[in-house]
């Protein structure tokens, strides 16, 4: 669901025209537009989704699937509660907390960052758990575990890359096109766990190494 989501954001951003919406610096911008109930609603949706989520079970915390997903449906929720703060706080929609200040924006920030960077985390440590695979196939270059690792490791680049290029102003709305990337890298590796392109024949042993039909 979290993959068909992200996709649901990317698809929102393309249909920008058809709401009358302007380009806006990030995705938490749209907040302060008429996508505003999108936005939020899709947000509370995901969250709710990962709070109840009952997963695998682990000792360990970071491996712990249950744990982390939801922990990530936490971050969500915060996500969509605590808005970044608009460039003039004349501008500012007030949710639960009615103060335009820095440090709500700051703390928008670190639920959006440690959202990310627990996506990665379930890409690159969760999804590479337990695959039955044969042993007689080769690891090839598209194998499953070699995606999730590279979408994982790539939302990590892409979320630390969107203050740099914030100060240098490296290009235009980058914040936007890396905040979508990084939702196109865990949208991929969660389409590739949950084997919506199949796992028959040659993509099967290409993929997850294994003969299946």
């Amino acid at each position: 669901m979290v993959g068909n989501v992200s996709s649901l954001s990317l698809v929102l951003l393309f249909l920008i025209p058809f709401f009358k919406t302007n380009i806006q610096q990030s995705i938490s911008y749209y907040y302060y537009t008429n996508l505003r109930e999108i936005f939020t609603g899709v947000l509370c949706a995901v969250s709710l989704f990962l709070i109840r989520y009952k997963g695998v079970d682990n000792p360990v915390f970071w491996k712990n699937d249950d744990k982390m997903i939801n922990l990530a449906g936490v971050l969500a929720l915060g996500v969509a509660l605590v808005q970044t703060n608009p460039v003039a706080c004349t501008e500012k929609i007030y949710t639960l907390i009615p103060v335009c200040a820095k440090v709500i924006g700051w703390l928008h920030y670190f639920f959006a960052a440690g959202f990310f960077f627990i996506l990665a985390i379930i890409s690159i440590v969760i999804f590479t758990i337990g695959q039955n695979q044969d042993p007689d196939l080769k690891v090839g270059l598209f194998n499953e575990n070699k995606i999730y690792k590279t979408c994982g490791y790539s939302i990590i680049v892409f979320i630390i890359m969107i203050p740099i290029c914030d100060v240098l102003h490296l290009f235009r709305s980058s914040t936007l096109i890396l905040e979508a990337l990084a939702l196109i890298s865990f949208g991929t590796s969660w389409l590739i766990k949950g084997r919506v392109l199949g796992d028959k024949g040659k993509l099967g042993m290409i993929l997850y190494r294994e003969k299946n039909g």
